[in-house]
């Protein structure tokens, strides 16, 4: 059979057999209960609606009560002054929730409450209510206290000179014992015909549809307390194994993600960290100068005029770092859109040294640039974000080269399929424990965080990703107290190859 046709006849049964079933049966627990209640209460007449309508049942539990109050009245109503005539009739209200108090004009003469109860004594009000008595007697009903009780008050004449009132307090916090037994005695029937069907169903349904179910449950579980370790099988070659298997791939893709989502959160806290640290120096200075100004510390104008550009200059050190900061954003989330090109090598480098080389030699820095690749090599890459890696390793370069006399070497080898970039500097090396990080996010060889070099920490960061996202790799080799080489390769560009097939390595 099918699992289509399994599924409607299991909803048929599931819907039709239960409903009937549970139809008549609540309508024998309510007949039952009904006439319990009318019995046990001596009050007539609750009906289907007075079981489900606490209120109401309350109500007539002190009906007869109001209504012997009422007969008093007409006929001897100096007998509701009475204590042992009141007292008498609040032995009958006890087993039904209920207690009486009685004014004489505005003295109680009589509480039937107990001690948590009489506290409402001095809080009832004089109600009157809309309805039309004999002019002997005026009165109502209503609910006092947050829905705590519900009060039945008659207000009448004694004489000519006094009055009385007697409240019927009714307490609405508990429930009749039938009303729990009925509540109990519904769940445990809907419970029974429910647990039948199913176990029925079960039965049937067992081989075929209950086994690969289970799994899924259990798999469910374990993913919801955050276990992902585990493989699940699949079951047939039907469609519950089918969902098993995509369930199995969901899983998978969870683990990823929940892996990913921790690296993520830990990379976060650093980025916060470390953001936090390396604003806390130029933010810190600029506060020091700008209180000096402020102070007359510097009362000169050459003085005001030095406060002045290293203030610029500290500002300057935030906006490059909130603009890297920018950047490797942009970049660790793929939202910079890459232009690649075709880009000739030689041309390319050549022209980039011939930038940089103006700039290092006013810092007394010497270039050689030397590319030992054909003419016509061709690359696919970004030229401006190229640019921005070899500016990046540079001025990386130049920081570390100290006062010495500074050197920069650049180097294009050739290494079969791929051009190796190389660039060289004089500075004061790396340590080799350290090497493997340089490329990390704020990662800096000085262990005290120093920033009066300029650096963020993060400019290595960029070049790593962007050369990653070229389809290349990076990696750096150094002596201390001698210098550093950055490698780097991309692949050459042939035009005879599949340009599909070099577009998907690029995507690699």
């Amino acid at each position: 059979m099918k699992f289509r046709t399994k599924i409607k006849i299991s909803f048929a049964v599931m819907v039709i057999i239960p409903i009937a079933v549970m139809i008549a049966l609540l309508a024998f627990i309510l007949n039952i209960h009904e006439r319990s209640v009318e019995n046990k209460y001596d009050i007539d007449n609750i009906g289907i609606q007075g079981l489900t309508n606490q209120t109401k049942i309350y109500s007539k539990l002190t009906q007869k009560v109001y209504n012997e109050v009422v007969g008093k009245i007409q006929n001897n109503p100096e007998q509701l002054m009475d204590k042992s005539y009141l007292n008498a009739l609040n032995n009958d209200l006890l087993d039904k929730f209920s207690f009486i108090i009685a004014k004489k004009n505005d003295d109680v003469i009589y509480n039937g409450g107990n001690a948590d109860e009489k506290e409402i004594v001095g809080k009832l009000p004089n109600y009157r209510g809309d309805y039309e008595y004999p002019k002997s007697y005026e009165g109502g009903s209503y609910i006092y206290g947050d829905y705590k009780y519900l009060i039945k008050q008659i207000t009448f004449e004694i004489d000519e000179k006094n009055s009385g009132t007697i409240y019927i307090v009714t307490t609405m916090e508990g429930t009749l014992t039938q009303l729990k037994r009925m509540v109990l005695e519904m769940c445990i029937a809907i419970i029974f015909i429910v647990v039948v069907t199913a176990i029925t169903l079960g039965v049937w349904t067992q081989r075929s549809i209950m086994t690969p179910l289970d799994k899924l449950t259990e798999a469910t579980k374990r993913i919801a307390a955050g276990e992902l370790n585990f493989k699940l099988e699949r079951t047939g070659k039907d469609e519950f194994g089918d969902l098993c298997e995509d369930f199995e791939y969901m899983r998978q893709k969870l683990k990823e993600s929940a892996e990913e989502r921790i690296r993520y959160d830990e990379e976060h806290k650093e980025l916060i960290s470390n953001i936090s640290h390396d604003l806390k120096t130029p933010i810190t200075a600029i506060k020091g100068y700008v209180e000096g100004i402020m102070d007359g510390v510097a009362n000169t104008p050459e003085k005001i005029d030095k406060y002045i550009k290293t203030i610029y200059n500290k500002a300057n050190d935030m906006d490059k770092l909130i603009g890297e900061l920018t950047i490797y954003s942009k970049l660790d989330l793929n939202n910079v859109p890459y232009d690649f090109k075709k880009v000739n090598v030689d041309e390319y480098f050549t022209d980039c040294a011939d930038e940089i080389a103006t700039e290092l030699e006013a810092k007394n820095i010497d270039l050689k640039y030397a590319n030992y690749v054909e003419k016509d090599t061709i690359v696919i890459a970004d030229p401006e974000q190229m640019k921005r890696v070899i500016n990046n390793i540079i001025s990386n370069s130049v920081k570390y080269i100290g006062n010495k006399k500074g050197a920069v070497n650049i180097r294009i080898n050739d290494d079969n399929d791929f051009i190796c970039v190389e660039i060289e500097d004089n500075g004061k090396g790396i340590s080799q424990k350290e090497l493997p990080y340089i490329f990390d996010r704020f990662y800096r060889t000085d262990s005290s965080r120093n920033s009066s070099q300029g650096g963020s920490g993060i400019g290595l960061a960029i070049v790593r990703k962007i050369i990653e996202d070229h389809g290349g790799n990076i990696w750096a080799t150094s002596r201390e107290n001698t210098g550093t080489i950055m490698h780097f390769i991309l692949r050459k560009y042939y035009e005879t190859e599949v340009k599909v097939d070099y577009e998907q390595d690029i995507d690699n």
